[in-house]
């Protein structure tokens, strides 16, 4: 029987184009958690069975143990030492099975992910999923290495297989470690302190991170440069001759003085001689270089400062133009091309687009210049295009970075450009004045790269020693100007200077303090601080300014990169940085106050926030709403808060108390056409008073991400007091079909009635326009789901006689179960994949609350209950 190989890619279209390649486009496809394409072929000499799958990213992801997960049980500090886990990507944990099961049988695994550090990583988690043994590595288990997915590279690159590369993947593990944890610390413990007195911050969470906050603390200084500068005036002579009819004004070789009476010294000595002279005339043949290979940070420049795309942005457009085959790997340190590139080939590949053509032919015909030699950093070669695209495939931002890196490229491998420099001096009172002029011989690389050419600008001829009558000599009065704001292009800079980032991750960091309100981008894509940001960084200056420095980042991946290059351990490089952390960390709590005081200065305090809305089930008094992020009440008399699910409306909910504790409800609504609205306790939200409800669904995490509401709790649908009207026990109806969930009846839903589930997004549209419905205390006997009163409006009942009231099983009763349909909302909690278990509460043990699965029925937007 002919051995079976398995190859994983880290990309559904990336493993298309593999099992394309290698087959020839002979291949069977069939569906799974992502598809697999089967084909026959030669593998270490010998006929083999070919499986080409895919991940989609990482497959596991870094967190605390659920006992650390609780922001009010756990002190940050312990989280230094914490244990972490590895587990599955909650949207994700269908690929571990998927790679399993794949897996089976199979002799051989070849692991096609992207070829840095992090594709590395992502590689020894796909082999933990197959469950091959990491020893079987160089046996068993191989690595694709390969900078495109054409079918060049990608047949090289099976040609070639070599090993992973554990020191890589170890290095990676370190990172994810240190920035969890020092991530999480130092933001749980601001943004407890801050949310809880201040009430106008407006960010869901005060984030801190290694990277971040140096990253943020760039454009705090620049923003404190701004700020704190003082304009001075200065002086500056203006001298004007006319040659052959044209007037023509001369630089004064000292620029600038900060002196007017000195100014005018001058300006008479000049007024006074009358003429200048021709003291030496310079003329010489220089050049302007073509550009090195164009790597991800010069990329992510351009497309800011030119393109007026954002970092993230031309991320995201980059890589999809790598996984289509229109460019090689965007993510690339590189800027020197290996000697065995085929440079003819991919200029070949061009020549058909109009705005080039000419361009790429006459390299052609004429050769080609040899690249300049550019910093290989070992890992890819410089971005690259490697076919053909057009605007109308592409979409507009797409095809203008694409067209931006053809161009770059055409110009890396175009002859400079070549111009003739030509300066005047002249003299006059003992002064030296000059003017310049530009002639171009040879466009080069600016005739495929014209903003960068070079501007003629043509003098008039002169001999040395020739005199000419001064026209005239002004006094320019100016003054010094402040620096602008941090432009996203000059951050990128400061942050690959300073070692802050990778190739692949500054985009994200650039992101993180934009959406969390830390800077605003203006016009030109500057960056402006808010006066949060400005607060948090001048906070750590005044307690330990290496919080917000570059210094200790750049340390950290000093060491990661020894680590990758198994110059370090990576166990003792995590435990050396985590205790310097633990060390400030410490400190920071101690002297918290001084950042307190400048935030006291800046924001007002809770008590004069918001506005009153709901009584407190403790002092009955009414408590403050606060709507500005993160959402919370505060009450003025206990000094507590409490916080409310994020990114939708609040609203008192007709002033219902809650029987467990005495406060008033809210109702929380969504935003959209088909969003929920659902009630809640503010106190059960923040306190679940039901065990097993806070390890599901309360006290989510807010890491460094930042990505997750605080406080998402229990709302009244996941309540289990027996006699509540608002609990999931009175309200529940039956199983969802869609995951382990209970379909809850809709409170404010009419006239448009509707059943919700409790964790994922699946909605039920009950009879439309019916006056009133309502969940009663019976039970199918069939299948146990709850009994539901329809009262039918008398136009439009469907029953006999006029009647209008109908109760019955949504799913057993023939007339209800005709009347209602499935489609698919927004859901509030993020999906925990599609269980085949059964709902909670009423429904348990339904037969027909399971559903059936194994077909695509959940992916219509809008269908019969009666399919599921």
């Amino acid at each position: 029987m002919a051995p079976k190989v398995l190859m994983v890619a880290e990309k559904p279209s990336i493993a298309l184009s593999i099992a394309s390649a290698l087959s020839g486009g002979r291949m069977s496809t069939r569906k799974g958690s992502t598809d697999v394409h089967e084909f026959d072929g030669m593998f270490q000499g010998s006929h083999a069975f070919f499986k080409v799958t895919s991940v989609i990213g990482h497959v596991l992801s870094v967190d605390f143990p659920p006992a650390y997960q609780n922001w009010e049980g756990t002190d940050p500090m312990d989280l230094f030492s914490a244990p972490v886990l590895r587990s599955e990507c909650n949207p994700k944990a269908h690929i571990r099975r998927h790679l399993s099961q794949e897996a089976r049988g199979c002799t051989y695994l070849v692991l096609w992910l992207d070829c840095d550090r992090e594709g590395e990583n992502i590689c020894y988690e796909v082999i933990d999923c197959t469950g091959i043994p990491e020893n079987e590595v160089g046996r068993r288990i191989f690595r694709a290495k390969f900078s495109s997915v054409t079918e060049k590279d990608i047949l090289d690159a099976m040609n070639n297989l070599v090993l992973p590369n554990k020191n890589e993947a170890l290095a990676v593990d370190a990172r994810q470690e240190i920035d969890l944890k020092v991530g999480v610390a130092f933001t749980r413990f601001q943004t407890r302190y801050f949310q809880g007195k201040y009430g106008n911050l407006d960010s869901r969470v005060i984030s801190y991170g290694p990277c971040q906050t140096p990253t943020l603390g760039f454009c705090v200084q620049r923003y404190q440069q701004i700020t704190t500068f003082k304009p001075e005036k200065f002086w500056s002579l203006k001298t004007y001759v006319i040659k052959d009819g044209n007037e023509i004004q001369l630089e004064w070789d000292r620029k600038k003085l900060f002196d007017f009476d000195v100014t005018v010294m001058f300006q008479k000595m000049v007024a006074s001689d009358g003429v200048l002279k021709v003291t030496d005339i310079s003329v010489k043949e220089e050049c302007k270089a073509r550009p090195s290979g164009l790597n991800t940070v010069n990329l992510l420049k351009v497309a800011s400062s030119a393109l007026g795309i954002g970092p993230q942005t031309a991320m995201h457009l980059a890589e999809r133009l790598y996984t289509q085959g229109f460019i090689s790997y965007p993510r690339t340190e590189s800027t020197a091309y290996p000697s065995s590139f085929d440079f003819r080939s991919a200029l070949a590949a061009l020549v058909h687009n109009p705005l080039w053509t000419n361009d790429v032919r006459t390299l052609l015909d004429a050769g080609y210049v040899k690249p300049k030699q550019g910093h290989d950093a070992g890992d890819h070669p410089p971005v690259t295009p490697m076919r053909l695209a057009t605007e109308e495939a592409l979409g507009t931002d797409a095809w203008r970075l694409y067209q931006y890196i053809c161009q770059h490229f055409i110009g890396t491998i175009s002859p400079d450009c070549r111009y003739t420099r030509t300066s005047i001096e002249f003299a006059s009172g003992g002064e030296t004045f000059h003017c310049v002029g530009y002639r171009v011989t040879s466009k080069g690389f600016t005739s495929i790269m014209p903003w960068l050419a070079v501007s003629e600008n043509n003098v008039p001829a002169f001999k040395k020693g020739d005199t000419v009558n001064i026209h005239k000599i002004d006094i320019y009065e100016g003054s010094t100007s402040p620096p602008d704001y941090l432009s996203e292009s000059e951050l990128i800079s400061l942050m690959e200077k300073n070692g802050i980032g990778t190739d692949a991750s500054i985009p994200v960091h650039v992101n993180n303090i934009c959406e969390r309100n830390y800077v605003q981008v203006n016009s030109g894509r500057r960056l402006v601080p808010t006066p949060l940001g400005t607060t948090l960084i001048r906070g750590y200056q005044c307690i330990d300014a290496d919080l917000c420095l570059p210094d200790i980042r750049r340390f950290i991946e000093q060491q990661i990169t020894l680590v990758s290059k198994g110059e370090a351990d990576h166990l003792q490089v995590v435990q050396h940085v985590l205790q310097q952390f633990m060390q400030k960390y410490s400190y920071f709590v101690k002297k918290i106050e001084n950042m307190d005081a400048l935030f006291e200065a800046q924001f007002s305090p809770l008590a004069d926030s918001g506005r009153l809305l709901s009584k407190c089930g403790k002092c009955a008094r009414y408590m403050k709403y606060i709507s500005t992020q993160p959402m919370r009440l505060y009450c003025v008399t206990c000094e507590d808060v409490y916080y409310l699910p994020q990114n939708g409306s609040i609203k008192l909910y007709k002033e219902i108390i809650c029987p467990l504790d005495g406060f008033e409800l809210l109702l929380f609504s969504m935003v959209g056409p088909d969003a929920k609205s659902f009630p809640l306790c503010p106190f059960c939200y923040n306190s679940p008073p039901f065990e097993g409800i806070d390890k599901l669904f309360g006290a989510l995490k807010l890491d460094d991400t930042g990505k997750v509401g605080k406080g998402a709790g229990m709302p009244c649908f996941l309540c289990l007091h027996p006699t509540c009207k608002q609990s999931m026990i009175t309200q529940g109806v039956c199983a969802c079909p869609e995951c382990t969930g209970t379909l809850i009846l809709h409170p404010v839903s009419a006239p448009k009635w509707r059943l919700y589930c409790n964790k994922c997004n699946c909605i039920v549209l009950l009879p439309q326009a019916a006056h009133k419905i309502a969940t009663t205390d019976k039970k199918c006997p069939t299948c146990e789901s709850t009994i539901i009163e329809v009262d039918f409006n008398k136009k439009t009942t469907p029953l006999k006689d006029g009647a209008t009231l109908h109760e019955g099983c949504i799913l057993c009763d023939e007339l209800l179960h005709s009347l209602i349909e499935m489609k698919h909302g927004k859901s509030f909690f993020m999906r925990r994949g599609r269980g085949r278990g059964r709902g909670r509460g009423r429904g348990r043990g339904s037969s027909h609350g399971r559903g059936r699965r194994g077909n695509s029925r959940h992916d219509d937007p809008k269908m019969s209950f009666r399919d599921f």
